[in-house]
């Protein structure tokens, strides 16, 4: 995920997520591609939500979409798994990141967790996305390992929610 916010607590939830719609395929596509583009560089190839078909994530009801002034700013895809939620992608416009946007989505993505019954929250990110791995530190996150997967170096995180 790229870095989102710089401060200490989440800002209040005002905005509207909602589920994306499958028109809406390409546009949270290139916004993905946008975000993420940075990255590249750094890890030597695209990461891994660039490769993702947003079209079937859409479908599956796993994309949701952060929308204000009818522009979708930033966008989120969570999957039930039996261990808990996994907060697969928070991706902000290159515009909007800072304001705070992927720390509203990441608190959804918490209550999305609760209201589903699961105890913990779940998310990877890649080794070199540093600033990504302490925003989810800052947030409450904790890290349980690290993997290489589908040639990617993860770090797993969890949150629990039970208090």
């Amino acid at each position: 995920m790229p870095s989102t916010s710089s401060s200490s607590s989440p800002p209040a939830r005002a905005d509207p997520i909602r589920l994306a719609h499958p028109e809406e395929a390409a546009a949270v596509q290139a916004l993905v591609a946008a975000a993420y583009h940075p990255y590249i560089a750094r890890i030597g190839k695209p990461p891994g939500p660039m490769l993702d078909d947003y079209a079937r994530r859409i479908a599956d009801e796993q994309t949701w979409v952060l929308e204000q002034d009818g522009e979708i700013r930033a966008i989120l895809v969570l999957e039930a798994r039996d261990d808990g939620l996994l907060l697969d992608n928070i991706a902000v416009a290159p515009g909007w990141q800072g304001k705070g946007l992927g720390r509203i989505l990441i608190a959804f993505a918490a209550d999305e967790a609760r209201r589903r019954g699961f105890g913990v929250l779940r998310l990877y990110t890649h080794v070199l996305m540093t600033e990504n791995i302490a925003l989810y530190r800052r947030v409450g996150f904790a890290e349980t390992h690290r993997v290489r997967e589908k040639g990617f170096e993860r770090v797993y995180m969890s949150l629990r929610l039970d208090g």
